[in-house]
């Protein structure tokens, strides 16, 4: 009996989006360190994840015109390509220019290349349900995807740092733009299959809306809002992915950093371990999805709040620590519980959804993370002023809590999904 559920077309797509994601890391470390060498200045080096930021956000308020003309294999195709030939372009023009290449220039090559960028997030998110073959590959093949993120994360940066200190910030560009092509190749091996695929499941036939080009335009923005404005169980879902980004920015750099040296009393070399074991953490949890997805089953609402209330409770006691080697257990401790909640969240907004209408609920949710984001940043930053940093850090964990009981106050809605799952 077939027990992974995974086609071919699915590790192609796997397989793109590790190399991507990996060459992500390394052009941006490899434009950091060679924009500040460049002007030695902070700030500027701190343009480069808010172009990132800005240009994403824009795009995935456009996705949905450009998911309604093509297929998501094809968008995912023409994204990779694009930015492969458009970093081909600023890697030459960086090598053949050097220190005095416009900074002006390069900037406007990364907005256009992470514009490009904004939509393969939920085109690739999208295509996972199209490229399983049954309803419980759809866990394995988000744990999966899940593991190559962290692993890419975690390790990328201390060896993309490496790379860079051995070669040059130059030279790194040039191995990225190889990186870069090899995702875009792979990404012709994403074909999208009609026979074999998960069958559409809905929450509420009813709030699905039926394809309507007359409309126009601002149909096609919207319609993705509408969805989830009109399913309860995606309002509930798209509400704890906000909190989630709301809490989750205390494990920014900055935040991290003045917590080891304020709570912790270490140096920054105890900021490295902290977020290395983290990052190890989430591998892990990763992993134990992956071993779990036959015990799991279904039930993807009972773990995701799980694994919600273990994060919670983990930051809190986080937060009351002082303990530098016990604070290294507990944020490890918070990898797999955090991605018990992320994996079967993701998986419960897939199959809530029919495949015509997912990728512009993902276009519009992440639409919204990006925003939320770039708010938290801020107000956390301000928070954390005037409550100071071991208060941010429990606000972060009542944030858990409060996505909890909104969960929790929803729980019929989840009930029905189940009902329907098993007729």
């Amino acid at each position: 009996m077939k027990s992974s559920y995974l086609t071919r077309a699915f590790y192609y797509l796997w397989t793109t989006q590790t190399a991507a994601n990996a060459a992500d890391v390394l052009y941006i470390m490899a434009l950091t360190v060679m924009v500040l060498d460049r002007t030695n200045s902070l700030v500027s080096a701190a343009l480069l994840p808010l172009i990132r930021s800005g240009a994403q956000l824009l795009s995935s308020l456009v996705a949905p015109l450009f998911i309604q003309r093509f297929k998501l294999s094809s968008l995912l195709f023409f994204s990779q390509t694009g930015q492969f030939l458009l970093f081909i372009c600023l890697a030459v023009y960086i090598q053949l220019n050097s220190v005095e290449s416009s900074l002006v220039l390069v900037f406007s090559l990364i907005f256009v290349m992470s514009f490009l960028d904004g939509w393969t997030t939920p085109a690739r998110n999208a295509l996972i349900p199209r490229l399983v073959t049954h309803e419980q590959g759809l866990l394995k093949a988000n744990g999966l995807m899940s593991v190559s993120d962290q692993v890419v994360q975690f390790a990328g940066w201390g060896l993309s740092g490496v790379i860079v200190a051995l070669i040059g910030s130059s030279s790194t560009l040039l191995l990225t733009a190889v990186i870069y092509g090899l995702a875009a190749a792979f990404t012709l091996g994403v074909k999208e299959t009609t026979h074999g695929e998960i069958p559409e499941k809905r929450a509420d036939a009813s709030a699905d809306i039926s394809p309507d080009l007359g409309r126009g335009r601002w149909h096609t923005l919207t319609e993705g809002w509408k969805m989830i404005w009109k399913t309860p169980r995606l309002r509930v879902l798209t509400f704890m992915d906000m909190i989630d980004m709301l809490g989750g920015s205390i494990w920014v750099g900055a935040f991290t950093l003045t917590f080891v040296q304020v709570a912790l009393g270490q140096g920054e070399e105890w900021w490295g371990f902290i977020n290395a074991a983290y990052f190890a953490g989430t591998i892990g949890g990763g992993l134990l999805v992956l071993a779990l997805a036959r015990i799991i089953g279904q039930r993807y609402f009972s773990v995701m709040m799980i694994g919600m209330a273990g994060y919670g409770i983990l930051t809190a006691v986080y937060a009351l620590n002082s303990q530098p080697f016990v604070a290294l257990i507990l944020v490890m401790l918070m990898g797999p519980f955090a991605e018990l909640a992320m994996i079967n969240r993701r998986t419960l907004i897939q199959s809530s959804v029919s495949n015509r209408m997912l990728p512009k609920v993902l276009s519009a949710q992440a639409s919204m993370m990006h925003l939320v984001f770039c708010v938290s940043l801020l107000g956390m930053a301000w928070l954390a002023e005037y409550i100071g940093i071991v208060n941010l850090y429990l606000f972060a964990a009542a944030l858990t809590i409060l996505a909890i009981v909104a969960g929790l106050l929803n729980f019929r809605a989840f009930q029905e999904k189940n009902r329907q799952m098993m007729n």
